[in-house]
């Protein structure tokens, strides 16, 4: 499916596996946390997570009882390895100003912890480039719900008015691309999915390898 970049005027991004390159950071936290209660590595675990919820959300899946607290040390431990293992994904900045030069709004919507993604999004981005920027839990339904891009544009376009030729959605897994298509927004799948692939082959959707093969379509527009 091809990208038409001619009526766009907002691109909504994630951020873990999308904007940010922060798989390592999830993954040794997540494997720190289930080592000191005593739980197999994620490659074992993984078969409990929800793939329509946040890793937020799937601490209770795996943690049971136990995951609020099993969450607040998972977040001790991201703030402490963040810093060294946080990447931006090459050519994604040049994106974000190729789209910004031409008038399109950036925004960020995803369902990280705010307290995770006010750490990070400085450290790669200038957060003034994003108009808005909606986290986990703060819309009334987080994605693959479309009550998440419908609160992002709130005030700017009405539920019946968001359409994939003005708005897309960029991001790596299929709760990106579900919440785009309920929402009648454009879904956009970049980079390999955060934890696997997820199966998801839909022709409504626009895929591209990474932001280099978005940065080139871009650049001949």
């Amino acid at each position: 499916m091809p990208l038409d970049f001619s009526k766009v005027k907002y691109v909504l991004f994630d951020w873990d596996g999308t904007l940010a390159d922060n798989q390592n950071v999830v993954l040794t936290a997540v494997n720190q946390v289930l080592d000191e209660y005593g739980l197999p590595g994620w490659e074992q675990m993984k078969h409990k997570r929800n793939p329509n919820l946040s890793l937020w959300d799937n601490f209770a899946n795996v943690f049971g009882n136990n995951w609020r607290q099993a969450y607040e040390r998972y977040v001790e431990i991201y703030k402490k390895l963040s810093p060294s293992l946080l990447r931006c994904f090459p050519k994604a900045a040049e994106v974000l100003s190729l789209l910004k030069d031409d008038g399109v709004e950036l925004m960020i919507m995803t369902n990280k912890d705010p307290r995770l993604l006010e750490i990070e999004l400085p450290r790669l981005y200038d957060p003034a480039l994003f108009s808005r920027i909606t986290p986990g839990h703060e819309a009334p339904k987080d994605k693959p719900h479309p009550e998440h891009i419908i609160y992002t544009l709130r005030g700017l376009l009405a539920p019946h008015e968001i359409n994939p030729d003005d708005v897309w959605m960029v991001g790596d897994s299929n709760q990106d691309s579900d919440c785009a298509l309920a929402a009648h927004a454009l879904p956009v799948r970049i980079n390999a999915p955060l934890f696997g692939d997820d199966g998801q082959r839909s022709e409504n959707i626009v895929w591209l390898k990474d932001f280099d093969e978005f940065y080139n379509l871009l650049a001949k527009n």
